[in-house]
């Protein structure tokens, strides 16, 4: 046993284990919004306790054992009025009707650590992300170890894992702003409805944001139309200048939680976008959505990324940009909104992801926070620990755990923004029931996910503007978070802004763990960034074979 206030099972049989399931046990994940519920609780099964049960070792190869075992678990289940979710595996369900026999109503999640990753190819996915949290630091699926990082991720987030990072996601979102509540109609009947402001069902999209798979997006292709195309930098590089090449090295920083920088407070659709002809513009409160606007005539830095697209080339026609975008090019480039002809708009804009932003922010500083990486540091102390951060004894568990939940707190916030636009073409292989599952929920949204990485994108362009126009330092390499400058010594510490009047300079580019903050990926040898660049090839490629004190990682060796 594993939790000392949780009674264990009256004897060691199979039909005991499933009473004790059955009894009403302490076990289960509190509401975190009083619109909420109450999450299932969730037992982890060990090797000894497989064996003590009677159970095998590892989960049954043939149809015929398996067929053997679930019969022999639904027959015991049934001994306490218990009953399995549909099909038997690593993961699955025990739980109690209302009024069924042996006990009060129950429902538990049961993982049997020793099986993760077998059965059939559902189970095999509804079980990696927890295979991946019960992998020790070598490899055993251990139920403790799962166990223990199962209750410091519900301490956390206030939610279970799901099934992978992006669902998850979803599960936090749903748990601290949930659509629905209960409700009581005149004849004292309870049942449930639509929250006031909750994201509304049914299919929302908008032709220039749609989502690559949608139909809207094909007839809008078929119209020879724009589509929006907020996205993240990608591959962006230009020739350095002068004093630049002959620099030594390339220094790859790599931004922190990008995402997580800008969704406290930032504004998102909440309805359904709605087309308006010759918008008005308000700087200090535009609504959500996307806009029609000409930036081809716009002039910008030239050592610089073009703030508006994800290549960082000028663009060469008009097209549909969110609302951070739009506002970032109207107050630092002088972008004239009047000439703005068309929107698609929300008439409700909120910043509904500020308690999801809160629990995955104080999650992700607090575990990397165990591992010594910590709000406050001084640059060369940041710089230190997080050369070392990894270096963990096996032994300390709180360390080790910590490590793989930051890992995971990373998945949740990145997959959860790619989740507004999931494609789901796996599981969805035709277009009716993806309309019809997928994009039918509330939770596909491609123009929320377009305005959060407009949001992110313009807020590391302000970043990197404010520190070039501070230091004369720009990058000349850029690839989603990872930015390449020209540096002197195998450090990024040149690059750091003064402080003025004994302050530090606020918008610039900073070394720290906290979102939007920066840290050291890798030294390059300038001449290795050169010859890329040379072959008209991008050399973010050179990140990973590089550390961050220019000492190239041995070759792996080729099969």
């Amino acid at each position: 046993m594993d939790i000392a206030q949780v009674p264990a099972p009256a004897g060691a049989k199979l039909t005991d284990w499933f009473a004790w399931l059955g009894t009403g046990l302490p076990l289960r994940i509190d509401r975190v919004h009083d619109a909420g519920r109450t999450g299932d609780g969730i037992v982890c099964l060990s090797a000894p306790a497989l064996k003590a049960l009677g159970l095998p070792a590892s989960f049954p190869s043939t149809e015929k054992a398996l067929t053997a075992l679930t019969k022999k678990m639904t027959t015991a289940a049934a001994s306490a009025g218990m009953e399995l979710s549909q099909e038997l595996g690593p993961v699955f369900h025990a739980f109690r009707r209302v009024g069924g026999a042996g006990g009060p109503k129950s429902s538990l999640r049961v993982v049997i650590a020793p099986w993760l990753g077998r059965g059939s190819e559902k189970q095999q996915a509804t079980g990696t992300l927890l295979a991946e949290l019960a992998a020790t630091p070598t490899g055993e699926l251990n139920a403790r170890t799962l166990a223990r990082r199962i209750r410091k991720h519900v301490a956390d987030l206030g939610v279970a894992p799901g099934v992978t990072p992006a669902t998850t996601s979803k599960l936090l979102l749903e748990a601290v702003r949930p659509r629905t509540e209960p409700f009581q109609n005149e004849e004292g009947e309870w049942s449930s409805r639509l929250r006031e402001g909750a994201l509304p069902g049914g299919d929302t999209a908008v032709p220039p944001a749609a989502g690559a798979r949608h139909p809207l997006t094909r007839e809008l292709q078929e119209r020879g139309g724009v589509l929006c195309e907020e996205e993240d930098y990608k591959y962006w590089s230009r020739p350095l200048t002068e004093a630049e090449a002959v620099m030594p090295y390339a220094v790859a920083c790599d931004v922190c939680a990008s995402y997580l920088s800008v969704t406290q407070s930032l504004r998102l659709p909440l309805g359904p976008l709605e087309h308006c002809s010759n918008p008005d513009w308000d700087t200090k409160m535009a609504p959500a959505g996307l806009w029609w606007c000409d930036f081809t005539d716009i002039e910008v830095d030239s050592l610089l990324p073009h703030p508006a697209t994800f290549h960082g080339k000028p663009p060469t026609t008009a097209g549909w940009y969110a609302t951070p975008t739009v506002a970032y090019m109207v107050t630092e480039y002088g972008f004239d909104p009047t000439t703005i002809t068309e929107a698609y708009l929300s008439t409700m804009t909120v910043p509904f992801l500020k308690d999801w932003t809160i629990r995955l922010r104080e999650a992700y500083k607090g575990a990397y926070g165990l591992i010594g990486l910590k709000d406050g540091q001084e640059p060369e102390e940041f710089l230190a620990a997080y050369a070392t951060h990894k270096d963990i004894d096996p032994e300390d568990t709180d360390r080790t755990d910590a490590l793989v939940l930051a890992s995971l707190y990373k998945g949740i916030y990145k997959g959860g923004v790619g989740k507004w636009t999931t494609y789901a073409l796996k599981s969805h292989p035709d277009e009716e029931s993806w309309l019809r599952e997928v994009v039918a929920t509330w939770s596909y949204r491609p123009e929320v996910r377009y305005t959060i990485i407009s949001a992110a994108r313009i807020a590391n362009h302000r970043r990197m503007r404010k520190t070039f126009t501070k230091t004369g330092r720009a990058p000349f390499s850029i690839n989603v978070d990872s930015y390449l400058y020209a540096t002197e010594r195998p450090s990024p510490l040149e690059l750091l802004t003064p402080p003025e009047k004994g302050k530090p300079v606020l918008g610039v580019l900073r070394m720290g763990i906290s979102p939007g903050q920066f840290k050291h990926e890798a030294s390059i040898p300038m001449s290795a960034a050169l010859e890329l660049l040379n072959d008209d090839e991008h050399p973010s490629s050179l990140v990973h074979d590089y550390t961050t004190d220019g000492t190239p990682y041995p070759q792996k060796d080729q099969p």
